[in-house]
């Protein structure tokens, strides 16, 4: 018989405790999905138990309740989804940690849709659907429902898939399928679907061009040069000059609005003064930070770790201010009509219903955002600080120059395209490289049709899988939110 103090018997021990550790770290893996699901759960009771609470005893109460519910998970949706846009790259580019992210961004999403967010929305969004059509109180509110509810299972379900999406275009799309389901094909605005397309393929194109461009700018004037810290020294604040002036326009023209009216030339010239005063501020830090480094590429990415972490603040105020919209335009017109009983072409935004959507964006970040920024920030192809600061400088101007031509485009497909724009350029630049390095050695082997694919650096399958997100994403809303229609209102005639 072995000693009660015998090596075997802790041994076994050992194993029986490790194999009990392994079954209860499996068991946190599998209910955290179910946390997640059960705190959102709980936000979209207390959303709609503040909303019964608060609108009293106004008809149709029941109907305001539940379009809170609505607009709480269409929030959360929001958060899980598109805010991935704005600190995917700084993650990717390990200018900041994951939870880092999430509570910068947690923060300035809030404060963005509580202090800037829009006061005033329209009701048909973008000019989608004739509003005589809808002109009968209760068919508007059965529209705003259904499209509220199409265009959050539309992200949910891509959230689950991976891919991000444009929450815009999917609130676009479900109410254009409401209001073709409660008034025909004739209610549509087709020439404003016809500019809405066209931005599937104007907001990712010029984002990667722009977010392309600044990288060959980078590698040119300072990656291939042979003092890297020397031109980093002289072209680091010029470039953070650029960004504070992007992003000073695009605060005034997007993220502002509720505090105060700024024209575009206006905008420009507060972007002018902001660069060149971060371009002077700017150089006494790049030089004391580059004392002592080495002249190499790994070197200069202490210099742009700063930049990204205040363009994703910038990012996310913005984003937090415009977008929101999404979430509670639709709520804030039911809850209008539901007071007049009638169709307003725009309304106010309650503050409750505003904290709903601040909150809930916050909350689906928090809970399911992680997914959505590891995809954004290196699933699509691999981001270090001067990449990543190329795609966030390059959303911030094509949202200016997007303004500038009067072009809706889409924040997510600006951002998701740049980041694609900075992997294709990176794949061409490194398939001259390699040809102009051939020509001066030696000839090698040319590489076989297989291996060429293995070292492409942007992941064709996410690329496939996002682009045809992209181009389902009104249809999809469109007929979901006509099925939708179609169920509230026969449950309203019965």
């Amino acid at each position: 018989m072995a000693d009660q103090d015998s090596p075997e018997k802790w041994t076994t021990l050992d194993r029986d405790l490790e194999r009990l550790s392994r079954l209860e770290s499996a068991g946190m893996y599998v209910s955290r999905p179910l946390f997640g699901m059960g705190i959102s759960l709980l936000f979209i009771c207390l959303a709609a138990l503040a909303a019964s609470i608060l609108i009293g005893g106004q008809p149709d109460k029941l109907v305001v309740v539940v379009a809170a519910a609505f607009g709480a998970y269409m929030a959360l949706n929001i958060g899980a989804n598109d805010v991935a846009n704005n600190v995917g790259p700084a993650v990717g580019a390990r200018a900041l940690s994951m939870a880092g992210a999430i509570l910068i961004a947690a923060i300035c999403e809030s404060a963005g849709a509580l202090l800037a967010g829009g006061d005033v929305v329209s009701t048909i969004s973008k000019d989608i659907i004739d509003p005589s059509g809808l002109a009968e109180g209760q068919k508007f509110i059965w529209a705003m429902m259904a499209a509220l509810l199409s265009a959050a299972i539309w992200v949910n379900l891509a959230t689950w898939i991976g891919a991000p999406v444009s929450t815009t275009h999917s609130v676009v799309g479900g109410v254009m399928g409401a209001g073709i389901a409660a008034a025909g094909l004739a209610a549509v605005n087709w020439t404003s679907m016809s500019a809405i397309a066209a931005s599937w393929v104007i907001s990712p194109a010029l984002g990667g061009a722009i977010a392309a461009a600044m990288l060959a700018f980078i590698k040119w004037k300072i990656i291939y040069v042979e003092d890297k810290i020397a031109a980093a020294r002289k072209w680091v604040p010029v470039l953070i000059g650029i960004m504070a002036a992007a992003f000073a326009v695009y605060l005034s023209i997007k993220g502002l609005k509720k505090i105060v009216k700024i024209d575009l030339p206006t905008a420009l010239l507060i972007g002018a003064v902001a660069g060149v005063a971060f371009s002077v501020l700017s150089k006494p830090l790049i030089n004391r930070q580059s004392v002592g480094l080495e002249n190499r590429n790994r070197s200069l990415k202490v210099l742009f770790r700063l930049p990204l972490v205040v363009s994703a603040a910038l990012l996310s105020f913005a984003h937090g201010a415009n977008d929101v919209a999404n979430a509670v335009g639709p709520l804030a017109a039911i809850v209008a009509a539901s007071q007049t009983a009638g169709v307003a072409t725009s309304v106010s935004i309650p503050l409750w219903v505003m904290v709903i959507g601040a909150f809930g964006i916050s909350f689906g970040l928090m809970l399911f955002g992680p997914k959505l920024i590891g995809m954004v920030g290196s699933q699509i192809t691999k981001l270090n600080p001067m990449r990543a600061y190329c795609v966030a400088l390059s959303a911030a101007i094509t949202v200016i120059a997007a303004s500038w031509l009067g072009l809706p485009v889409s924040s997510t497909h600006i951002a998701v395209g740049g980041v694609f724009g900075v992997g294709f350029f990176r794949e061409w630049d490194h398939e001259r490289r390699v040809k102009k390095m051939q020509v001066s050695q030696t000839p090698k082997k040319p590489l076989g049709p297989e291996e060429r694919r293995r070292r492409k650096l942007v992941r064709r399958s996410h690329f496939l899988t996002i682009v045809a997100a992209w181009v389902v994403t009104v249809p999809a809303t469109a007929l979901l939110s006509g099925l939708c229609f179609w169920a509230l209102n026969s449950v309203a005639a019965n």
